[in-house]
Formats: structure tokens, sequence, C-alpha cells
């Protein structure tokens, strides 16, 4: 949807007056697959696809909400007890209480949204949300909060509203993101570089397999833990090791009849992973797009081999992918479902996602949902 016709609704909603508008960007992530929990570095950016919502404060009590996808409304309160029940609406409530447990003073508002992000894909339709309303209400209220503040407000509005324990990255890429550049940031120090991504001749395509399986958070735990358990025991040896990123394979192989097989591969893929992410910021700073692509199918290769948190439907697109000579696939995201991200040549492009298409649906009765994907700017008023 477009900014003008957002505007049209708000004011078949809500009356003459102009609101503002503000829009946050939905995200990929490169490489760094669950490495975001073991202190190590992801690699995301932000996508040209995200949320717009225009806002004007009401001068009244309550929050009036409208969601234009889903043709719901809302009303709420801004005091702890006003939880609103739509799930949608506490994103926007958790961000005005997260900003008021800061000191910022918010006021009531109108305001009505729409998204291109798709749920469920992977690409954070969630803290595209929550940074669109954290960002505007910072900027219409000059709150002064730095950005890296307003990414922890929507991560603690998915941990206190929401009941989701994330990690920061998606929050981050949606309010750091910059054109043509992807952001490596480091989860253990909270330090960040942009590095350049403007691949000429290649696409970005997400591929989304459209299931989602059960496993998805009890295998998140106990990976977790394995990770957890296997840094605690190399610990014992190396004090100096704080997270399983500053771990090596060296380290690891010491007290591998210490740990349990299944731990030894968790911690094989992390450790394996922290090196892929610096592998490819060296790509990225010479502008070899085939060494980022072998990286990918290397995380792929770890996240379903070692870390095992592929399904047969992922497994099947990034085979697809490698037949079609297709420079880098792997599983985006936390694994099980979901997509693959895939970096194909321009001239690849039609075929691949054609010969994806039919075989996928041959395969499993439905076609894998395409989105080609731009990397943008982050959170800004419009």
């Amino acid at each position: 949807m477009t900014k003008e016709q957002i505007v049209k609704i708000f004011h078949e909603k809500f009356g003459a007056e102009a609101p503002e508008v503000y829009t946050s960007p939905g995200r990929v992530n490169l490489i760094g697959e669950h490495t975001d929990y073991n202190g190590s570095f992801v690699f995301p950016g932000a996508i040209d696809k995200g949320m717009i919502a225009a806002i004007r404060f009401n001068g009244a009590d309550k929050v009036k909400a409208y969601a234009i996808d889903l043709d719901e409304s809302s009303e709420f309160g801004l005091n702890e007890e006003d939880l609103p029940k739509e799930g949608w609406a506490k994103y926007i409530f958790g961000v005005c209480r997260e900003i008021i447990k800061r000191g910022g003073t918010i006021k009531a508002f109108d305001t009505v949204f729409s998204g291109d992000v798709p749920l469920g894909a992977g690409m954070s339709s969630s803290a595209a949300l929550e940074s669109t309303y954290a960002f505007a209400l910072n900027d219409m209220l000059k709150l002064g909060i730095d950005k890296f503040e307003l990414a922890r407000v929507g991560q603690s509005t998915e941990h206190n509203y929401v009941g989701v324990k994330c990690g920061i990255m998606d929050q981050f890429a949606s309010l750091f993101g910059k054109e043509g550049h992807l952001i490596r940031l480091d989860t253990k120090t909270m330090e960040y570089e942009y590095f350049p991504f403007d691949p000429q001749g290649y696409k970005l395509v997400l591929l989304d397999t459209v299931v989602k399986h059960e496993l998805a958070s009890s295998a998140y735990n106990k990976r977790r833990e394995s990770c957890e358990h296997a840094a605690r025991t190399i610990a014992k040896r190396h004090p100096e090791m704080e997270f399983l990123r500053d771990a090596t394979m060296e380290m690891l192989l010491e007290v591998k009849n210490e740990i349990s097989e299944e731990d030894f591969m968790r911690a094989q893929y992390v450790i394996e992973e922290t090196q892929r992410v610096r592998d490819v910021s060296d790509a990225l700073e010479r502008g070899d797009y085939k060494t980022v692509g072998e990286k990918m199918y290397e995380t792929h290769h770890g996240m379903s081999k070692l870390y095992e948190v592929s399904c047969d439907e992922l497994d099947f697109l990034n085979d697809i992918a490698r037949e079609h000579g297709v420079t880098g696939s792997r599983v985006m995201g936390g694994g099980f479902g979901g997509c693959t991200i895939n970096l194909v040549k321009d001239e690849l492009h039609d075929s691949f996602v054609a010969d994806a298409k039919e075989k996928f649906k041959a395969r499993f009765g439905h076609e894998p949902k395409v989105y080609d994907v731009v990397i943008s700017d982050g959170a800004r008023k419009l």
C-alpha cells in the first residue's frame, strides 16, 4: 500500500486533520544463524518491504488503532492493566509501555497501519511493526531515545507483552538499515559495522516453504542448552572464554570426550558459523559474491546436518538451487520451515524460480511463495 492510500484510510476513520506517516522495514539475514545467543555475529540487512503507519495525537486518553490488512480495530489505554486482546495491538501497546518505563511521556493517538512484510515468512513483520511505532513516537514527541534503545524497546515488547524471548537482531536491522549495505552486528559487544552489498547482476530471492513445523520452540531451547553446556565445559580449561563464539575447534576437540556427541555437533556448527561470517565480511569488501555464495551453502549444510534445524522442504529447495547453479542458498531463520534465501544470477532467476515452484508443488502439494527483496533503508519518516 502507498503512503497516499494509507492516509486516505486514516481520514476515513479519524477525520480530516493530517497525520504523520512513518515506515520501518522487515529484514533478511545473509549469514550468521543461531549465533546471537552464542555471543557471535549476525549479518542482517533491511529490505524494501515493511510496515507503514499514519499517526496523529488525539488529545484523549485512549489509543485507537486500525489494522488495515486484517480489517480489525483496537482501543486501549496506556496503563499496564490496559493490555488489548488483539494480538497485533499488543505490539503497539507494548512499545508505548516500554517507552513509558524508560521515562518517556506518551500521548494517546489515532493510527492506521499496513504492511507488505509477509507474516510468518521469517522477514520479521513484528519487529517492523514495533520499530515503526518506537521510531515514530520518539520522533513526534522528541523523546531523544537513541536507536539502540529503540531496538531494545521492540525486543522488550516481545519479551514482556507477546511472550517471545527473541534476540535483538530483527529490531536492530529494522532501525539501523542502510540501502546497499548489510550490517554486521557483534552480539557480544553490540558493536556494528556496515558492509557494502550491491551485487550487480544478481537478485536476492526468498523462497517461502509456507510450512512451520511444531518442533521449533522446544528444539530452539534444546540447542541453546547444548551450546551453553559445551561452552561451560570448554571454559573449565579456558576460563577466558565467555561465549561459544570465543572458542576454536581445537578447544572443542579437547573436551570431545566430556560432552555428548549432540552437544559437540551443535558447538561445531556455531564455531564454524562464526568463522563463515568473518569470511563473508572479507568477501563483501572485495565484492566477491562467489565466496559469499559458497559460505551460504556451507551454512545450510551445517544447519541441516550439525545443528539439525532444517526439514525436507528446505533441503529440497536448497538442492534445486544447487542443481540450477544458483550462487548461494541456505535456510534463513530458526529453521523447521520458513524460507531459503538465495543469491541468484539475473539470467538464472526466472528458470530457477519456475522450476522450484513446479518441483516443490509436485513433491509437497503446494507452491512455495517467492519474494524478490532489495537491501534498503531503515526506519524513517515518509
